[in-house]
């Protein structure tokens, strides 16, 4: 479970960001509009795949998928963009997936 669970998370995560980054290219570097329209796909393709994440609340599955986008957004970032992530950048991704962790994996009481 917490591999096909992690699988759901990143691809939810890339498809978030591979919709918002066709935004960001249309807006901020005067990219075609025609970029909006797979953008909008990938969009609804992270909501879709972030409602197949096997969590007991939408609230938990949200809040472990932040440390999740976080990581991915630096590795986004890395290969898209071609900015590599720094220590400080890397160590708050660590935290963040650690966050992400205690909140999917922790053992809860009845």
């Amino acid at each position: 479970m917490a591999g096909g669970t992690i699988l759901l998370y990143a691809l939810a995560a890339f498809a978030e960001i591979a919709g918002c980054f066709a935004f960001w290219a249309w807006m901020r570097d005067g990219r075609s509009a025609l970029w909006l329209v797979p953008g909008m796909a990938s969009l609804a393709l992270f909501a879709w795949v972030l409602t197949r994440v096997p969590a007991d609340a939408a609230g938990r599955a949200f809040a472990a998928y932040g440390g999740i986008y976080i990581a991915a957004s630096l590795v986004w970032m890395w290969l898209v963009e071609g900015q590599r992530p720094d220590r400080w950048d890397l160590t708050g991704a660590a935290l963040c997936l650690v966050g992400a962790a205690t909140i999917l994996w922790a053992p809860r009481g009845a």
